[in-house]
């Protein structure tokens, strides 16, 4: 495990759980983690149960995400969330471009980027997710993607602002289609993406981000995982909507 770089775990909930849901797996969480100093613990509830969450976690060691966020202001956007609407609940993360979103809502990467410096202009944390899908990896072009995606949705953060975003890879191939990621090839892929910060900024600002892993994470493979040199975390899915499992995932991590 690389000590410079402080695990963060996170649980995106996704479009689940009712506030009663909500609120009875974030209690429980509390119970099982309050002693975990050594891994940022992070929960991405929906937009509606933000506010009692945020309640509930107030005084605990667990942090606030919400799973998007407009690059707008206040104003006419129908539907849309804006970042000082985020910083009422003490919201500390914002995920931007999920797998789900890029596919689903069509998101690109430019507009995840206004979307990442508009987090960052409101001092919160983006957590950019990117990674190619099954056919772009049998095409051997896993590279190609992450490129453009890293370089894209990246474009135009300051080194500082480098520094204070997450990337979470996500190997689109590895998510509900029966193919698991080995160890080595989520090691291969956060290295070769610590290499494109490198290029677009420098070797220090690229040894401080952090790069999470977001691929089928489960309590028996987080250790193996989090033991890779550039593997900072992971981004759990399915696995943090149940307390143990989740809890399971962050203690087999330290």
């Amino acid at each position: 495990m690389n000590k410079e770089r402080k695990l963060i775990i996170a649980g995106n909930w996704k479009s689940n759980k009712t506030v009663a849901e909500a609120l009875t797996l974030v209690n429980d969480l509390k119970r099982e983690l309050a002693s975990v100093k050594e891994v940022d613990i992070v929960v991405a509830p929906p937009y509606t149960a933000l506010e009692s969450v945020s309640k509930a976690i107030l005084d605990s060691n667990i942090r606030l995400a919400a799973q998007n966020m407009s690059e707008n202001g206040v104003g006419a956007f129908t539907g849309e969330i804006a970042a000082v609407m985020l910083k009422e609940f003490s919201t500390r993360y914002v995920i931007l471009g999920h797998s789900e979103r890029r596919q689903f809502q069509k998101e690109t990467d430019a507009l995840i980027a206004k979307k990442a410096l508009a987090v960052h202009a409101a001092a919160l944390k983006p957590i950019v997710c990117v990674g190619e899908t099954l056919a772009e990896r049998e095409g051997n072009l896993m590279e190609k993607v992450l490129t453009t995606q890293v370089t894209g949705s990246l474009a135009g953060l300051t080194k500082e602002q480098a520094v204070e975003t997450v990337i979470a890879y996500e190997p689109v191939w590895a998510i509900g289609t029966g193919k698991t990621a080995t160890t080595q090839q989520a090691q291969d892929a956060h290295a070769f993406i610590r290499g494109l910060l490198v290029k677009m900024y420098d070797e220090a600002t690229a040894r401080k981000v952090r790069i999470q892993y977001g691929g089928s994470v489960k309590p028996n493979n987080a250790k193996e995982l989090m033991s890779q040199p550039d593997v900072d975390g992971a981004l759990v899915g399915g696995a943090s909507l149940e307390a143990r499992s989740f809890a399971d995932i962050i203690k087999n991590s330290i």
